[in-house]
């Protein structure tokens, strides 16, 4: 009894030292000076009255490194940010939506080479614009092939974005015909009528950041016969626990709900949010529509770096998972622009693929950001998770704040 006894002694330590051996190992990967560094440099811009506060979240290997909750999500009254602080991520809400689609991709309801009309007849024959007439019609010519699903997911099929981010005649009329009007039109009332306006390019000759994961979200509703806030309820937030993620924020937690600031030229911070997703939208947009957290955003992009699964459930397959991670520009189409040096197009991420001209992030890392600033990045090489989630309007200093966080890592 007393030898046995000794033994489950002796199993015990060597677990503890395990464990610690373990953790240390962790942590020296991201040395902690590297941490240290990203943390003082934002800490650095909310003492200047460049950003109200900002929370972080790094993992590694799926241990969570460093939070830092730093500033303050409310100015104003001085309340500062804290680790379930609420935030507008807009278009970190695209790569839930191609997530959303794969899903319904693992399950056969589409192929990436499949016609996106085949899904969506609404949006069948579709010209490509050359100019509009003073009556307001338009001057076409035929597409060279349908938009596929694989260009509708890789901004490469011919579609634009509305106002303020595209600009033009073709992004006129989506205005007017009422597309991502939040609060009137469902996704099911406006999207079809893209049917009726033309395609900006031809599809495949161009990477153009557009209004495609908004027709996305309304393709998971068409092939689920779900609506889209249910399914991404009941497929992904659901299942990964992310349970303050959605399309708007309710009463119970509104005072956790960031608000979004301007740095302005006088050394202040100017407030911008206009108390939006606090009611719940009619359109679910696929590409800007999500509210969330540093931690809910984790769990969705550890479940990524794992290859589809977190804590042994399976939400999407291996297969899909390196799909949208890896490079889906035609031939055509090099890169995704100046904007984003280094960089290709997978399927709802973008995708390094010249680590020295993204601050040394290794090739292969995904990642993707909101206009109001909040980014992540996931990166399969050295096992890295990266959550920044802040609420700021000037989009230029934003990319200043994440490639200054990506040399910090890095560098």
């Amino acid at each position: 009894m007393i030898e046995r006894s000794n033994e489950n002694r002796l199993v015990k330590l060597l677990l503890v030292l395990s464990l610690i051996l373990t953790t240390n190992f962790a942590l020296a990967d991201i040395e902690r000076s590297r941490l240290d560094a990203v943390a003082a440099d934002i800490q650095a811009r909310i003492d200047a009255n460049k950003l109200s506060g900002a929370v972080v979240m790094i993992a590694q290997d799926g241990e969570i490194q460093m939070t830092k909750s730093l500033g303050y999500q409310n100015v104003e009254d001085q309340v500062p940010m804290s680790d379930d602080t609420i935030f507008r991520i807009f278009s970190m809400t695209k790569p839930i939506t191609g997530t959303a689609l794969m899903m319904l991709y693992d399950e056969g309801k589409f192929t990436l080479d499949d016609a996106v009309e085949k899904h969506l007849p609404e949006l069948a024959g579709m010209e490509v614009f050359i100019s509009q007439n003073d009556d307001g019609s338009w001057v076409t010519e035929p597409a060279d092939h349908p938009m596929t699903v694989r260009e509708l997911m890789s901004h490469t099929g011919g579609l634009l974005y509305t106002p303020p981010l595209s600009q033009g005649p073709i992004a006129n009329a989506y205005f007017q015909a009422g597309i991502m009007n939040l609060p009137n039109y469902t996704l099911a009332e406006s999207i079809p009528a893209l049917g009726n306006i033309p395609l900006d390019y031809q599809p495949g000759t161009q990477w153009v950041y557009s209004i495609s994961v908004d027709v996305q979200g309304y393709l998971v509703e068409k092939l689920s016969g779900k609506t889209f806030d249910v399914f991404l309820q009941e497929r992904l937030f659901d299942p990964l626990s992310m349970v303050d993620t959605g399309f708007y924020v309710k009463s119970d937690n509104a005072s956790r709900l960031s608000r979004q600031y301007n740095p302005s030229q006088n050394g202040t911070l100017t407030r911008t949010d206009n108390g939006s997703f606090l009611n719940p939208p009619k359109f679910l947009s696929g590409g800007a529509g999500l509210t969330s957290t540093a931690a809910d955003y984790m769990k969705f992009a550890q479940m990524h770096l794992n290859g589809g699964e977190l804590n042994g459930n399976r939400l999407l397959s291996e297969e899909a998972v390196q799909l949208m991670r890896s490079n889906q520009l035609p031939d055509a189409v090099p890169n995704i622009g100046q904007l984003y040096p280094g960089n290709v197009f997978g399927l709802d991420f973008a995708v390094v693929n010249d680590s020295a001209a993204h601050q040394g992030a290794p090739v292969g890392t995904h990642w993707w950001w909101g206009i109001a600033g909040s980014w992540f990045w996931i990166d399969p090489v050295e096992n890295v998770v990266f959550i920044g989630m802040i609420q700021n309007s000037d989009i230029f200093y934003s990319l200043q704040v994440h490639a200054a966080a990506r040399t910090a890592i890095y560098n």
